[in-house]
């Protein structure tokens, strides 16, 4: 084995600089640029989606425009105990819920979680519920029905 190939490297080469003339190591004038056009001038950003003036593929297809895309991604409202305790009503439907603005009116259905502390009895009816919730609602004496 030669004594060549086990010695450190001492010096590092530097990566080519693109647009700084003939002395750079990299061409001169469009110095791997091309000819001309937008990319080819100094400061040019094109945006990604950009497709030369045509119509945009998200304005092309009607159904990836706007905020509505996502409603039928969240179906499932999340509620804490904080959330139950901000109604002064004992019954709670999911009509109620949105009744009361502590759910969007486009849910269609809802999941009580435990987080936090539930203070008052709860009759809840039609409305999921997780297994510690569940426990924590009993031990108050509430009932739940679907």
């Amino acid at each position: 084995m030669s004594i060549l190939s086990s010695l450190q490297k001492i010096s590092k080469r530097g990566s080519k600089r693109l647009g700084r003339g003939y002395g750079s190591g990299k061409g001169g004038h469009t110095s791997s640029r091309g000819q001309k056009g937008q990319k080819a001038r100094t400061g040019s950003k094109v945006p990604l989606w950009f497709e030369g003036g045509a119509l945009p593929l998200s304005k092309r297809i009607p159904m990836w425009r706007g905020k509505g895309r996502f409603n039928s991604l969240h179906q499932v409202a999340e509620l804490t105990f904080d959330d139950l305790n901000k109604i002064e009503l004992t019954d709670i439907t999911l009509d109620s819920l949105k009744l009361n603005r502590i759910i969007d009116k486009r849910f269609k259905k809802a999941k009580v979680i435990a987080k936090g502390k539930l203070n008052k009895k709860v009759h809840l009816k039609g409305i999921t519920v997780s297994a510690t919730a569940k426990k924590e609602i009993e031990a108050l004496f509430g009932s739940i029905k679907d």
